[in-house]
C-alpha cells in the first residue's frame, strides 16, 4: 500500500481555481498510475483523470479543457489543477495509486487517500 494524502480542496466560486495536491509515500509510487476521483452528494465515485507514470493522461469528458492532472515523481507527488470550476463539481476527490494504465484506460488499486472537499458556489 502507498500512503496517499490529499490537500488544496477548499469553498470557491463558479469560475474559479483550485490545485489539488497528492503526497505518496515510498518511492514505488513514482512507477505507479495515479488517479484522481470525485464523489458529489448522492452521487457513484467516478474517475475524474489520471496519469500514468510516462506522463500520459486520460480525463472525464465533463472535466476535459478545464481540469489537468500532473505528476512530479522527484516529489511524488500528483496534482490536479482545476479552472473554471462549476457548482457541478462539488465533490469529496480523492487520490488513488492504481494498478494499470494502458489502452484500456486506468484501473484502480484499492488505494485511497482520504480526501479533500472541494465546494463551488454559484
Amino acid at each position: 500500500q502507498v500512503q496517499l494524502v490529499e490537500s488544496g480542496g477548499g469553498l470557491v466560486q463558479a469560475g474559479g481555481s483550485l490545485r489539488l495536491s497528492c503526497a505518496a509515500s515510498g518511492t514505488i509510487s513514482r512507477i505507479r498510475p495515479m488517479g484522481w476521483y470525485r464523489q458529489g452528494p448522492g452521487k457513484q465515485r467516478e474517475l475524474v483523470a489520471a496519469i500514468s507514470s510516462g506522463g500520459r493522461t486520460i480525463y472525464a469528458d465533463s472535466v476535459k479543457g478545464r481540469f489537468t492532472i500532473s505528476r512530479d515523481n522527484a516529489k511524488n507527488t500528483v496534482y490536479l489543477q482545476m479552472n473554471s470550476l462549476q457548482p457541478e463539481d462539488t465533490a469529496v476527490y480523492y487520490c488513488n495509486a492504481g494498478i494499470l494504465f494502458n489502452s484500456g484506460g486506468y484501473y484502480p488499486a484499492d488505494n485511497w487517500g482520504q480526501g479533500t472537499q472541494v465546494t463551488v458556489s454559484s
